[in-house]
């Protein structure tokens, strides 16, 4: 169990320099991000976007896998697509809406 909260905790380092091209926040501080499930060397995250059929999802993805699949212990790693339920700004972290504030978004 410690082993996969260390590598949880590695994952959420990675997926915080991953950065939605039209917001300027990460994608784990937008609250993109609903579950993190590690069974084995195989991660699985399930994660939304703020809209369906966002155009740059595949390029989210790809980055995602690559990040994470450079983690030690890491062997396979599974991104699934969710809309259910929808992405709102409530999602986003505290960091994430400060980051947001000083940029002069109303969030």
């Amino acid at each position: 169990m410690a082993e996969n909260e260390e590598l949880k905790g590695k994952i959420i380092e990675e997926l915080k320099k991953i950065f939605d091209p039209e917001i300027p926040v990460n994608i784990y501080d937008l609250g993109f991000i609903y579950n993190i499930d590690i069974q084995d060397k195989k991660v699985h995250i399930l994660m939304t976007l703020t809209v369906p059929g966002c155009p740059i999802y595949h390029i989210l993805i790809k980055e995602i896998e690559e990040k994470i699949s450079s983690i030690d212990g890491i062997d396979k790693v599974e991104v699934e697509l969710t809309f259910e339920p929808r992405w709102s700004v409530e999602n986003i972290t505290e960091s994430g809406k400060t980051k947001l504030r000083a940029m002069g978004y109303n969030v």
